[in-house]
């Protein structure tokens, strides 16, 4: 790809499957964003939207796969952009590895700060008296944040370790929770029940309710390109980065599908749980009892930490490429690597921090915070549409040895249609009457992105940034491989 050398290849198959299963986390996406399904189209959307958009996404992940397995590198969606435009390729570059950049900063806040808000939960069920507040929640993410940051400080092998422990993490605790959803309480819900439709969105039409529920199934399935992120670091990776985004979106397809149908079958007082501050937790007090429910909290709660961490490493190594080619300010100190740990621990902190920047409004307005995540999923999903609607650009793509054959652009045109029309949807108001405090951020917070990104690029950046950068020839990048 016209770099040296400075990452280890410590990544197996299964590592970098892994990384993309624990940033996807089904335990972490379901468990957050099921009030909001419950209200906007309820179990009927909330199954069968899990489904349908389960489908494409994996269309999504077919199309990122094929680009991966050309280009796998450390820069993933910036890089290819890069390469598959036509013309202008530093704009390309630019404007897809700024927006992945603060997509998966928002992912990583937001992730945190979930996990702050449910560690509090937990709190508060175990000792009554304690108080919740937003700013104990901003406190707690700070410490998160610190912790994941020391992680992936120390040798990609721990965060492979951690994210191996993960896997299973998710898969038994999953297990769990299922099994006591379905062995403990005397009563479940009808299998009718499955088409139950609910709009308390305020909102009088219900296909526009329904449309909003999609959102907790695609808010889940984000952040697959980790494998891609980690493409350096993994063995035989034009085909193991490939595989490993496909595989983590279909086995998270499949048990999230599991694990959704659990808790709406557990359902018993809809319009109190639905209407409750944390409704999947609400259902596993009135299901299982105040015990049991805390106990498969902490699995909620480890579940969100693990995948704040993976949120993370995939984040440093995109900091890592982007500094690598001159896109990010002091790009000589972040695309450093440690001699000893052989990661490049500058990028993990600046990542971390940039977390807490975003993280720190939530002090004081819940509004400010989400409206600052709020581009997480957007911006995310935008850099990985633009790599793919290039490559339906061009006119012959030389693909990688893990390729969809003729079927790639079809898969890639499916792709990016999808894309586009579910991040319409994360711009759209999901609560009326529209308030400040209820007003959907995401335009606001993405047009803002986009401002900077284009004032900064005109100003200065067009001038030195030319994309990808090349080092020379594969005889002379060889010579200086630094490990």
């Amino acid at each position: 790809m016209g770099y040296p050398r400075k990452l280890t290849r410590r990544f197996r198959a299964f590592d970098n499957f892994a990384i993309s299963f624990t940033i996807i986390n089904i335990i972490s996406g379901i468990f957050s964003s099921f009030g909001l399904g419950m209200n906007a189209g309820g179990p009927r959307i909330l199954v069968f939207g899990w489904i349908g958009v389960a489908v494409m996404v994996l269309f999504v992940g077919a199309a990122m796969g094929e680009i991966a397995s050309a280009y796998p590198t450390s820069g993933a969606l910036y890089f290819s952009a890069g390469k598959l435009a036509k013309r202008h390729r530093g704009a390309w570059s630019w404007y897809t590895g700024w927006l992945n950049f603060v997509g998966q900063v928002g992912g990583t806040a937001a992730t945190d700060f979930a996990a702050a808000t449910f560690i509090q939960a937990f709190i508060a069920m175990q000792w009554p008296h304690y108080h919740v507040t937003t700013q104990r929640s901003v406190l707690i993410t700070a410490v998160i944040l610190l912790l994941q940051a020391l992680a992936n400080t120390y040798t990609v092998q721990l965060v492979a370790l951690l994210n191996r422990i993960s896997v299973w993490w998710l898969l038994v605790g999953m297990v769990v929770i299922v099994v006591c959803l379905i062995a403990v309480p005397s009563h479940h819900q009808p299998v009718s029940f499955v088409g139950h439709f609910a709009n308390n969105t305020g909102f009088s039409s219900s296909l526009y309710a329904g449309m909003l529920g999609l959102l907790v199934t695609s808010w889940t399935f984000t952040g697959f390109d980790g494998s891609f992120h980690m493409s350096e670091e993994t063995v035989q990776a034009t085909v193991n980065a490939p595989k490993g985004i496909m595989r983590a979106i279909g086995y998270s397809a499949l048990t999230g599908l599991v694990l959704m149908l659990a808790l709406v079958y557990a359902v018993r007082d809809y319009a109190g749980e639905a209407s409750a501050a944390a409704p999947p937790v609400r259902i596993l007090i009135d299901a299982l009892g105040n015990g049991t429910a805390k106990l498969l909290l902490l699995i909620v709660i480890g579940a969100m930490l693990f995948c704040g961490l993976a949120n993370m490493t995939s984040n440093t190594r995109q900091i890592f490429a982007f500094s690598r080619d001159g896109a990010m300010p002091g790009s000589r100190w972040w695309h450093t690597v440690s001699p000893r740990t052989r990661t490049p621990v500058k990028a993990v902190w600046l990542a971390a921090v940039c977390s807490l920047i975003l993280v720190v409004p939530g002090w004081w307005s819940d509004t400010a915070f989400y409206a600052v995540v709020s581009v997480n999923v957007v911006g995310l999903f935008l850099a990985y549409a633009v790599p793919i609607f290039l490559r339906l650009r061009l006119e012959t793509f030389q693909p990688g040895p893990w390729n969809l054959g003729r079927y790639g652009k079809p898969v890639a045109a499916v792709a990016v249609v999808w894309i586009v029309l579910s991040s319409v949807l994360f711009m759209l108001p999901q609560a009326s009457p529209i308030t400040a405090k209820s007003f959907n951020y995401a335009p606001v917070a993405l047009g803002a992105v986009l401002v900077i990104a284009t004032v900064w690029w005109f100003a200065t950046a067009r001038r030195r940034f030319k994309g990808p950068v090349s080092y020379g020839t594969p005889d002379e990048v060889a010579a200086m491989d630094l490990i």
